[in-house]
């Protein structure tokens, strides 16, 4: 199976060609998995209220797997209190997954700072949905075995993996111990140093994915940002590159709502921050900046040699609903960018990738934007 190359220049499309060779681990076909930013939804969409929907479907329909990080809880019998204002609290029915279903999300993370926005029960009850829709996850659970564990989707092209863990405003007990349901949570001590114990808990988690798996996302969601969150700090760029060397096939990050750059390490992507995929904030218009409303769908693609190539394909979601500022429940939908918003999308990215080693080479064909470039081995 091979991405359609007439749907990727209609919609706009960067490509990051990476350089050198990795096990292949199964299958001799090609693995096509699509990252996605994080999904904030608290709102399940009919199909007016999303109407960029189709054409996002019909890109992410070739790929054996779609991945996401789930920034809500699933309301259950077992929530508590809430954790924090309700502003920002997010949380909704389990007809979200649905939702994310309609486009092919078949694996998840639930590692992030509104995982226990509900308090242990959410977790608890976040957990249970996911597993009725049968959806895979991986950074939550009912102890911290569980929480750490890889989680696994099997295609018809190999095995993918992904590892889930969170740094920054987890919430005090939200954090899973032996005995306590929480996050996959990589702590960070008062001087900066990640916690070594955390630490060599990821690690061996994806060690013990790369045993089994084609394809294994390292996912960090972070909130320890730097004062400018469109930049990586150097801490995480160091943990990107640890994790590729323990066996990561991609470095995926979540936390910051603005896209941020991407670098490569050992020729694996590390996309440090993908931004959001569906955003449904309660904070009026203009809490965000424009950049916050922008993002990319990475479609990865394992070749039979062992090579990875990355395409980027630039969305936008509405930060208005589509009946005015008040409906919040059709706001922060994506849809394809057009080519003058995609191409503006894909300079971005590539301002802020140069200094983490990476670089988006774009270029006009008939009209629509392809943009493809191939980026040194770091």
């Amino acid at each position: 199976m091979t991405l359609d190359r007439r749907h990727l220049m209609a919609g706009g499309a960067a490509s990051l060609a990476l350089a050198g060779c990795a096990s292949l681990r199964g299958s001799p076909r090609s693995l096509r998995v699509a990252l996605l930013g994080q999904a904030l939804i608290e709102h399940a969409p009919t199909a007016s209220e999303w109407p960029g929907r189709p054409a996002i479907a019909a890109r992410l329909a070739s790929a054996d797997s779609v991945f996401t990080n789930l920034e809500t809880v699933i309301r259950g019998p077992r929530a508590g209190a809430p954790t924090r204002d309700l502003l920002t609290l997010h949380a909704a029915g389990p007809e979200i997954l649905e939702a994310l279903k309609s486009v092919d999300v078949n694996l998840l993370t639930t590692a992030n700072n509104h995982t226990f926005d509900l308090g242990s029960g959410g977790i608890l009850d976040t957990l249970t949905a996911l597993r009725a829709t049968g959806l895979p996850s991986s950074g939550s659970g009912a102890n911290l075995a569980e929480a750490s564990a890889p989680a696994f989707v099997d295609t018809a092209a190999g095995r993918v993996a992904v590892v889930g863990f969170a740094t920054g405003k987890v919430r005090e007990g939200g954090m899973a111990t032996e005995v306590r349901p929480g996050v996959n949570e990589l702590r960070r001590d008062a001087n900066g140093t990640l916690h070594a114990g955390d630490e060599a808990r990821v690690m061996d988690a994806i060690r013990q994915a790369a045993a089994t798996a084609r394809l294994v996302i390292a996912c960090h969601h972070n909130h320890d940002w730097e004062a400018d969150n469109s930049l990586v700090p150097p801490w995480q760029q160091a943990l990107a590159r640890r994790c590729v060397d323990a066996g990561a096939d991609v470095f995926a990050g979540h936390g910051s709502p603005l896209p941020q750059g991407m670098g490569v390490h050992r020729g694996k992507p590390l996309l440090y921050g993908l931004g959001n995929f569906i955003f449904q904030t309660e904070k009026v218009a203009g809490s965000y900046p424009p950049e916050a409303w922008t993002s990319v769908i990475v479609h990865l693609e394992r070749r039979a040699d062992g090579r990875i190539e990355t395409m980027l394909q630039p969305i936008a979601m509405n930060e208005t609903g589509l009946g005015g500022a008040d409906d919040l429940a059709t706001r922060g939908f994506p849809r394809l960018a057009d080519s003058e918003q995609g191409a503006a999308i894909l300079a971005r990215i590539d301002r802020l990738s140069r200094p983490l080693g990476g670089r988006i080479q774009t270029g006009a064909d008939g009209g629509h934007l392809l943009a493809r470039n191939a980026l040194q081995p770091g």
